[in-house]
């Protein structure tokens, strides 16, 4: 504990929230211009962050809740703060903070000769602040503040390079589509307010264990629209491609551990509490499902190596939604953990790649980077059999859980239903089909998974330089290469403490490469990986759907040597109608770019004219007009005689007369 500041006792969760706001605060005033100074502050605060975690992950202490603060009122309405430390926060907070910690350090070697690093440091921190926010808070006021603080702090840090339009348009994309989701989920708060009375998570916890018809569905709907928006779902996910405006390890940070976990945290924690009724999880299931499907698809379509790791990004948190939607939420975590490991890695892998190739992003004017990068080479190489779920690497627990939940789900519809073959499947009526969809949709996402990272890894590491930037690619320094090597041994190794529950060390403390605490709720929770594992342990049919798609990766990965082996992309060349289908994710854009500005610009046109004519024009300077002319008139009845005053005295007390004899 710290001593008492200002008559405000500071515990260690207070330390480890405000460190990032001191840091960021110190950077912005003060070392914006310094060469080092805000890199320092920001990567030692992340430091001093990171050993908090760790004191309060490896205490004894169990879950805990802070005594909420009250910082506003009105009325019967108040908003307080607090903190929750419970088995999904712990898990949390050693994701964000562990891999925020690595990427501060990357950046120092990435940012090393940008002018505007102090801005871009500071920046960081007041990230990470956001985000430590939003892991700790114990109800949903508090987490919309921190939230809301996320969204300004991803849209400063996105348009860092303001200089070029890109960044400048892709900030305010993701700033804009973030506020129409986050809008929905402010509603959702103040109707869960309206409902309980209060928004921290024990208290609704309680009401609806004693009373679970108080969870309504477009309440959780509402709710949901805040992971819609910050995890980039349907129909909310134009903005995340265009994020990767900003400098890789924006994207690492982001698009890995944090900003768009966030969104699947949150659904997990809405899950856990019970906001979130059958149908609205079955709400998540399709959009995720389809999601995942779809962003596998559009990852084909990109030669850009950031916008190939932002629809992979799409896919796998489609796939944590699904897994969410399932009632899974200690896989979702799970995965989520997992991702964050391998998805920084091949970010942070990709960042070194443009880095050493001169800010080149075009994967196919890369090649041959094996031999001339090893170490960022065998990074990436972990990383991809990961998110490919090769046997015995991180990836491969959650991912493959998450298709056995999928299918588990869909084989208990066709036992219940007592179907006694196959084509049966067809008379399961809506909730059959759905499920069969919802598979077959996840399945895909799955199957694309290798197609389109074996894509990326054979464009950029195999074969021969395919320009001149690559052929004098280099390694790059300690700071960029180090937090690859422990990405990659965590992409690797980082699911082997919550699988094989032997790997303890420390007294106890340690499971494999993680604190216990932080793995507790994602692997021995009546949701997490054991409880499943149990369900389908000895399942013939499991071990046979497992095989085959092992199979079907290896082939799948033979395809795409195939098809990308020799340094291009023989989809763009051979089929370029459908290679432009798939580049186009859709036309989302263009469906968006319409609405517009040939539906919202006109309706904003017509409101201004009318706020013109009406308001400013009428009801404004008419009216002021009006009164000015009042004024004159009455202005001119004074003659300066004595009789005419008496005259109108006489009129107005008769008026007055009138008008009370009446």
């Amino acid at each position: 504990m710290f001593s008492s500041i200002l008559g405000c006792e500071f515990s260690d969760m207070w330390a480890m929230l405000l460190a990032p706001l001191f840091a960021a605060a110190l950077s912005a005033f003060f070392l914006r211009r310094s060469k080092w100074g805000a890199a320092a502050v920001s990567v030692l605060s992340a430091t001093f962050a990171l050993i908090l975690a760790m004191g309060l992950l490896l205490g004894e202490s169990g879950d805990s809740a802070s005594k909420s603060v009250e910082i506003f009122k009105l009325g019967g309405f108040s908003i307080n703060f607090g903190f929750l430390f419970d088995e999904i926060s712990k898990n949390m907070v050693f994701v964000v903070c562990f891999v925020g910690w690595l990427i501060h350090i990357f950046s120092v070697g990435y940012m090393d000769k940008d002018d505007a690093k102090g801005r871009f440091f500071g920046g960081l921190s007041f990230f990470m602040f956001s985000m430590t926010g939003i892991m700790l808070a114990d109800n949903l006021f508090m987490m919309f503040i921190f939230w809301e603080f996320v969204g300004f702090s991803s849209y400063m840090l996105i348009a860092h390079y303001a200089d070029t339009e890109y960044s400048k348009m892709a900030s305010k994309k993701a700033f804009i589509a973030n506020r129409v989701g986050d809008f929905g989920f402010l509603i959702g708060i103040i109707w869960c307010y309206h409902v309980f009375g209060t928004t921290e998570f024990g208290a609704i916890a309680t009401a609806l264990k004693a009373n679970p018809s108080l969870a309504l569905t477009p309440m959780a709907l509402l709710l949901i629209c805040g992971f819609l928006g910050k995890s980039a779902q349907f129909p909310l996910q134009v903005w995340l491609t265009d994020a990767m405006a900003g400098p890789t390890p924006v994207s690492a940070l982001i698009h890995a551990a944090t900003m768009v976990a966030a969104g699947v945290f949150m659904t997990v924690r809405l899950g856990v509490v019970g906001l979130l009724t059958p149908v609205a999880s079955g709400f998540m299931v399709l959009i995720c499902s389809l999601m995942a499907m779809c962003a596998g698809f559009w990852a084909l379509g990109q030669r850009d190596i950031k916008k190939t790791l932002a629809y992979s990004t799409l896919a796998h948190l489609g796939l944590m939604g699904v897994a969410v939607g399932l009632g899974a939420y200690g896989i979702a975590m799970m995965h989520l953990t997992m991702h964050a490991f391998f998805k920084a890695a091949l970010f942070l892998v990709a960042g070194s790649v443009i880095y050493a190739c001169h800010h080149e992003q075009d994967m196919f004017k890369m090649g041959g980077l094996a031999r001339k990068m090893p170490i960022t080479a065998l990074a990436a190489f972990l990383a991809t059999c990961s998110i490919i779920s090769v046997p015995f690497f991180a990836g491969y627990y959650s991912k493959e859980m998450i298709l056995n939940i999928s299918l588990l789900s869909l084989v208990n519809e066709y036992v219940n239903a007592s179907v006694s073959d196959v084509s049966g499947l067809c008379r399961l009526g809506a909730l059959g089909a759905f499920k069969i969809a919802t598979f077959a949709f996840v399945l895909i996402a799955a199957l694309l998974t290798p197609l389109y990272m074996a894509r990326l890894f054979f464009a950029v590491f195999l074969g021969k330089p395919m320009s001149e930037k690559a052929v004098k690619a280099r390694e790059n320094s300690l700071f960029m290469t180090i937090p690859l090597v422990v990405l990659g041994v965590f992409s690797l190794a980082g699911a082997w403490g919550a699988v094989f529950g032997g790997l303890k060390w420390l007294g106890g403390k340690m499971s494999g490469l993680m604190p216990l605490s932080a793995e507790n709720f994602m692997a021995f929770s009546q949701t997490g990986w054991e409880h499943f594992h149990k369900m389908i342990e000895g399942d013939v049919l499991f071990d046979w759907a497992g095989a085959m798609l092992l199979v079907c990766t290896l082939i799948l990965i033979l395809i795409a040597y195939f098809l990308y082996g020799r340094g291009e992309d023989k989809i763009e060349s051979d089929h370029p109608i459908m290679y432009h289908i798939l580049e186009k994710h859709g036309w989302f854009d263009d469906v968006y770019n319409y609405y517009v500005l040939k539906v919202q610009q006109r309706f904003a046109v017509l409101i201004n004219a009318l706020d013109m004519l009406l308001i400013q024009g009428f009801a404004v300077k008419g009216l002021a007009l009006i009164s000015r002319l009042l004024g004159l008139v009455i202005k001119s009845w004074h003659v300066k005689w004595v009789s005419s005053y008496v005259v109108w005295m006489v009129l107005g007390l008769l008026a007055a007369f009138i008008i009370l004899a009446v």
